[in-house]
């Protein structure tokens, strides 16, 4: 997953944490379940600068059985 984070205050970002929230869909569509991997932001972001990394999102085999797929559908991020 690649996420561009900009920093649009007047300090920089040092620290913080990025959230995935994962979800498993099954063949009709339901959300059988929702598995949230957390990151480190990649810090420091200077004022008004861009950064954009990209992150593996992994889930066991046995949480997504055959007719099933995975989506990450919400990412957070925290700073300081």
């Amino acid at each position: 997953m690649t996420v561009t984070f900009t920093n649009t205050g007047g300090r920089p970002v040092t620290k913080g944490i990025v959230t995935f929230e994962t979800h498993v869909i099954g063949a009709l569509g339901v959300d059988w379940a929702t598995i949230k991997q957390t990151r480190p932001l990649p810090a420091p972001i200077t004022a008004g600068q861009r950064k954009e990394q990209t992150w593996p999102i992994c889930v066991d085999a046995w949480r997504v059985p055959l007719g099933m797929h995975i989506e990450t559908r919400d990412v957070t991020a925290r700073w300081k």
